[in-house]
């Protein structure tokens, strides 16, 4: 181990009376002061790095106010509904939570799924009503899709699908949702299909291909009927009859267009009858 001495820079030391020019001198440190000081500035480099390290760290993560703890509602800027899906072998229904639907603000309908994966209990089970050809039942509450009309959900019920727990297990969690709604946003219905959509006794040995979902979530809305074309058919109306009013003559009736025909018909009709002799044989006289 090496001890050095640590050196301050040169120190100018005053002009005496009688004495010469002023000298230079080199005034060092006894090595455990160095070291001390050495120590000392290293801890105060630490707690300063600590200290930033706090501080960014809270105004990174703060993320816009939001706590770690908050609920995904919060995170979308809506509110969150309950997906669950029940499939027993006594064909019972015995609904849990299989996810979340996410709605997100604004008028139109936007919602993303969140889906919890299946536990090997479940994955098992799930294979045994495969095999007994039970069904896979999902449900969502009615609700409005809509974020924004959160005071006027009410979950009056459920909305309920199904599909043959076989088709499930052989498309490996792979299915289709919609979400069918009217024109004000409110849920109306839910159906599901999976792809592929039938069963065809394919076997599935590895159970985790029925761990986690692939699902896609759809939605069908109701499609306004065209309107009659009343914009339309007033424009050609009026088109017709500014034509119409450039050209009076195209206004005459028939007889006023051809009365002097009708005229000539009738006279000619008349002389020719006046012309014939009277019907019937004469009698001769002696």
């Amino acid at each position: 181990m090496h001890l050095y001495a640590v050196c301050q820079p040169p120190i100018k030391l005053s002009r005496r009376r009688g004495s010469g020019s002023g000298s230079r001198r080199c005034r060092c440190l006894p090595v455990p002061i160095a070291v001390k000081m050495a120590r000392l500035l290293s801890f105060h480099i630490a707690v300063i790095s600590a200290v930033l390290f706090f501080l960014c760290t809270n105004f990174v993560c703060c993320n816009n106010g939001r706590r770690v703890g908050d609920s995904l509602e919060s995170e979308f800027g809506g509110f969150s509904v309950p997906l669950e899906h029940s499939f027993e072998v006594d064909d019972i229904a015995k609904f849990r939570t299989r996810g979340a639907l996410i709605l997100k603000a604004g008028r139109e309908p936007g919602v993303s799924l969140s889906q919890n994966q299946l536990s090997e209990e479940d994955r098992a089970k799930l294979k045994e009503v495969a095999a007994v050809d039970g069904l896979y039942r999902i449900r969502v509450p009615r609700v409005f899709l809509q974020s924004d009309r959160q005071t006027e959900r009410q979950m009056e019920g459920h909305l309920t699908a199904f599909v043959r727990a076989c088709a499930m297990v052989e498309s490996h969690l792979s299915d289709v949702i919609s979400l069918h709604t009217d024109v004000s946003g409110y849920l109306i219905g839910v159906s599901i299909v999976t792809l592929p959509g039938a069963c065809r006794g394919t076997e599935v040995e590895d159970e985790v291909d029925l761990e986690v979902f692939n699902t896609t979530l759809s939605f069908v809305a109701p499609v306004n009927a065209p309107g009659p074309e009343t914009a339309f058919f007033l424009e050609r109306l009026e088109q017709e009859t500014e034509k119409k009013g450039k050209n009076p003559q195209e206004q005459k009736s028939f007889f006023a267009k051809y009365w002097y025909l009708i005229l000539g018909g009738a006279i000619f009709l008349m002389v020719s009858n006046s012309a014939q002799p009277p019907a019937g044989g004469g009698r001769e006289q002696s």
